[in-house]
């Protein structure tokens, strides 16, 4: 049987993307061969432009920064040619004044300005475009709003038209860092011209109904299901601490908006254990400060990220885990977290946030406690509550185990291919 050709499109480098990672690996296991177009990383010398992962899934990074600009990237790099760059501008600006000062005017604009930015972002986007009509798919895919003008263009400015996925992983008209109408403007337009579009719970679906008046297909964002003698990493001598401490683990990036300004604040009441974060992020020297302010550095400790593969094998040694979300956009009042369901796979309750999706799980399958993530006392009250009671946590802990059997990819998968196999039949008849 010939394979429906898929090209997918994301906009990062697809290191850490475990959402794309199942999604392509479901589709190639299957009737599919897909293509997937990213974004190269600079500053990873062993990235590679192309990577094959099997017969039927191939990634291709295109380049970040135009051919033009990289002369001044690999400058930049390197002290003591900038030294001499300077040096020799000063003898072109004593010869030459006029000319090289309108010269050093536009590298700086282009350089140090939101103008680098747009050229920066024109060049992955012209590049994704071309890379996606350099073969002959029947199908794309574009993974949130930063890839759905190149699968827009691809799919639909040519005489046969193909058909376009449209697979928005967060709320694209009201998250963090979007804040220009610019966004809501753009998916409300390029939203007419999508044929399937992908949300990840029927929160986000019903808000999507409430906006664009259509309910599109709901794929949660669900782990691989794991196994019992998963190895282990030893965080308790990794962060020199007793065998007996208990420790409370937020894994995840370090970011606005996120609670942990909250977790911080509540440590101090904690009646034992150890706050742990393990991840990277903007505010991240933000929450080292706080601490060291609060003298707290004993009771918390930070870990760089860690590969996606890995994090299991950290996420394990835990008593319990931190899901606590703000509400300071729907993007985030909405959301399923991967973090809560990679918790139950390693059986660790939660202390969780009281917002819809999260608390269906969380009290649904009684796998953690409900917790107001405003407030650092209730963080704290929740806390002790499965400190001071093993029984509970132990019960909390046997039904996160039972619930993976559920809340896991080998069971959502099916719902993700469901999306692709209406296309397919339509393309046979």
């Amino acid at each position: 049987m010939m394979r429906t050709k898929v090209c997918m499109f994301v906009w990062n480098h697809f290191t850490n993307d475990a959402r794309v990672m199942r999604e392509c690996m479901a589709l190639s296991e299957n009737i599919y061969d897909v293509d997937l177009i990213c974004i190269d990383d600079p500053k990873n010398p062993d990235l590679k432009a192309f990577e094959e992962y099997n017969q039927h899934f191939r990634v291709h990074r295109v380049k970040r920064y135009p051919d033009s600009m990289m002369f001044f990237q690999k400058v930049r790099q390197f002290k003591s040619l900038l030294l001499l760059a300077f040096l020799l501008w000063l003898l072109v600006i004593y010869f030459l004044p006029i000319p090289a000062i309108v010269c050093t005017l536009f590298a700086f604009v282009v350089l140090k300005t939101k103008l680098k930015t747009a050229i920066v972002r024109g060049s992955i986007i012209l590049r994704m475009i071309l890379k996606g009509f350099n073969k002959k798919y029947d199908l794309y895919h574009s993974n949130d709003l930063n890839t759905l003008p190149q699968g827009y263009i691809c799919s639909k400015f040519r005489l046969k038209k193909k058909k376009l996925i449209y697979d928005s992983h967060e709320v694209q008209t009201s998250r963090t860092g979007y804040d220009s109408s610019f966004y809501g403007k753009m998916e409300a337009f390029l939203i007419k011209k999508i044929d399937a579009m992908i949300v990840e719970n029927h929160t986000r679906a019903e808000y999507n109904e409430v906006l664009y008046g259509f309910y599109p297909y709901v794929v949660h964002n669900y782990p691989f299901k794991q196994i019992e003698s998963m190895e282990k990493i030893d965080l308790h001598k990794l962060l020199n601490l007793p065998q007996n401490e208990k420790i409370l683990l937020y894994q995840g990036g370090i970011q606005t908006g996120r609670g942990l300004e909250n977790l911080v604040k509540a440590t101090p009441q904690f009646n034992e254990g150890t706050l742990v974060f393990i991840g990277d992020g903007r505010i991240k020297p933000d929450l080292e400060r706080m601490v060291a302010e609060l003298d707290i550095g004993d009771r918390v400790k930070f870990l760089p990220k860690v590969p996606l593969n890995d994090l299991p094998k950290y996420t394990r040694n835990a008593y319990l885990g931190f899901q606590v979300l703000n509400n300071v956009c729907f993007n985030h009042y909405s959301a399923s977290s991967n973090k809560l369901f990679e918790y139950m796979m390693a059986g660790v309750p939660v202390v969780a946030c009281n917002f819809p999706e999260i608390r269906r799980v969380t009290e649904g399958e009684g796998t953690g406690v409900i917790v107001d993530s405003h407030d650092s006392d209730s963080i704290a009250e929740g806390v002790n509550q499965l400190l001071g009671n093993p029984e509970l946590r132990e019960e909390l802990r046997k039904n996160s185990l039972k619930a993976r059997d559920l809340y896991n990819w080998e069971q959502e998968k099916t719902a993700f291919l469901r999306v692709y196999s209406n296309f397919y039949k339509n393309r046979l008849a």
